[in-house]
């Protein structure tokens, strides 16, 4: 298993979860990570990217409320999510990518928000 993701679990509705992603240090010259979730009957949809220069990216759904993050020195990326609202319920699943080779996905971690 080369992404591990960690975190997931129940809160209730504005509460807030911070999800890890762990990466193999056999996984070099990572351009992209990021985030995804998949909620139950819909398709994959992306969430947040830290690219290589620090730059981030949002859905428009988390904008304000979900905070990408980087530990390089760890190999590691954080999704903060605060304001967690019942639509945030999904699989979610960290991603790299690298420039010319196929994107690493994790097992994906359940984040379910109560109302």
């Amino acid at each position: 298993v080369q992404l591990v993701e960690s975190g997931g679990g129940l809160v209730h509705a504005g509460g807030s979860l911070r999800l890890s992603c762990e990466v193999s240090r056999t996984i070099r010259g990572i351009m992209t990570r990021s985030w995804y979730r998949q909620a139950p009957g819909e398709q994959r949809e992306f969430v947040a990217r830290i690219v290589v220069n620090g730059d981030t990216d949002y859905a428009d759904s988390v904008k304000g409320r979900f905070t990408i993050s980087r530990d390089i020195a760890k190999n590691t990326h954080h999704l903060q999510m605060n304001s967690l609202r019942p639509e945030d319920t999904a699989v979610y699943y960290c991603r790299v990518d690298r420039n010319g080779s196929r994107p690493y996905w994790g097992q994906g971690t359940l984040v379910t928000v109560s109302s």
